[in-house]
């Protein structure tokens, strides 16, 4: 998905697409969006340990045999149709990702959730390394055809440890109702949920609306795909899984209520960052030390934001009420990337990073009054 989102970012700005167009390309991800609409079914069929591995196994395969036909088209001759065979891949990720979160709820104590999603959010960020890095540095040099392949065998890379796992058990659950086809209303019938709701939604819109447009800036600035791929995609990501293992050992030492503020304020900073080393043409490492930056902040916020997740689903329906959680953060991410993308076309990049750190003063105001101790000890 991030070798996607990045491929078509900067081949599109290289064919001299506008900045709101690349922005719209997001919309590709709306099935990650949209699949709080099927996680209760997932929830109904999967509740046992066979039935998780049979939904995450199935979908992997299809999402692995559409990346590989994906490959054999042309990008610029079919790109429309490519654009809608990945939207179609991405309908099976998101099920698969219902399942796998669910799972993972169901088979780790709370006392470890932190370091469940340290581990989780590093796979991902080690993901996107590969997939905005190595691999759009393989395209620029072998090119769409021989990139896929590779691509689609990586996704079936991911369900070896699974399958190979026998020792993994489900915690024994109190018993709930049934699940029904509209179960993700009644998540939003609770009177504390609303503060996590609001969390969820602002938390790191700031960071997320930066990383949006930062490859696009790049190329304005004048950096190839190669140099593009290794600042993003390599530096990044790793800055991003280096992140995940420090934000889970602050879960892990100091609880989420601390590491929640510590997280947000760091990110204003990282605006902050950008904002000042725009009022010129930035030199590479200050461009390169920003990127890290903000990939760094987007990579701790994402521990912060799962761990507190997973304390927020209700007996039977965890997966349903993870995914309604994440798919509050990925539509929040979708708006602000729409809007960030706007506001870069009509007011130039430098007002972008004033509006992403407005955004995120915001942010650190929420938190801070949202989530006072006296707060949780009544949570």
């Amino acid at each position: 998905m991030t070798f996607f989102s990045t491929a078509l970012q900067v081949t599109m700005r290289q064919a001299s697409f506008s900045l709101s167009a690349i922005a719209v390309l997001q919309l590709i991800k709306l099935p990650w969006v949209l699949k709080f609409l099927w996680s209760p079914m997932v929830d109904r069929r999967c509740n046992t340990m066979k039935g998780y591995r049979r939904c995450i196994f199935i979908s992997e395969g299809i999402y692995a045999a559409i990346i590989l036909f994906v490959g054999h088209l042309d990008l610029h001759e079919d790109f429309y149709f490519i654009l809608t065979l990945i939207f179609l891949s991405l309908v099976a990720s998101a099920t698969q990702d219902i399942a796998t979160d669910a799972l993972a709820v169901l088979t780790f104590r709370k006392k470890d959730k932190g370091l469940v999603n340290s581990m989780q959010s590093l796979g991902s960020f080690a993901a996107t390394l590969i997939g905005s890095g190595f691999l759009l540095v393989l395209l620029q040099k072998y090119g769409w055809h021989y990139v896929l392949p590779f691509m689609s065998i990586f996704v079936l890379i991911a369900i070896i440890p699974l399958w190979h796992n026998k020792k993994l058990k489900l915690i024994p659950q109190p018993a709930s109702e049934p699940v029904s086809k509209a179960d993700f209303v009644w998540f939003f019938t609770r009177k504390s949920i609303w503060r996590q709701i609001g969390f969820l939604a602002l938390y790191y819109a700031g960071i997320i609306g930066s990383l949006s447009m930062f490859r696009p800036y790049l190329v304005d600035l004048g950096y190839s795909m190669k140099e593009i791929g290794i600042m993003s995609g390599v530096f990044g990501s790793a800055a991003a899984c280096v992140a995940s293992l420090v934000s889970g050992q602050l879960i892990t030492r100091f609880g989420s209520f601390v590491t929640r503020r510590i997280v947000a304020v760091c990110s204003l900073f990282a605006m902050l960052y950008l904002y000042f080393i725009t009022n010129d043409t930035p030199t590479y490492p200050l461009v390169l030390g920003g990127l890290i930056l903000v990939w760094f902040c987007y990579g701790m916020s994402t521990v912060v934001v799962y761990t507190t997740a997973m304390d927020n689903v209700r007996v039977g329906r965890e997966g349903t009420d993870f995914t309604v959680q994440t798919v509050i953060t990925h539509l929040s991410g979708l708006i602000i990337t729409l809007v960030s993308g706007k506001v870069a076309d009509l007011f130039g990049h430098h007002n972008l990073f004033l509006f992403e750190a407005v955004l995120t003063i915001i942010t650190v105001v929420y938190v801070f009054l949202m989530f006072s101790k006296k707060k949780e000890v009544k949570a």
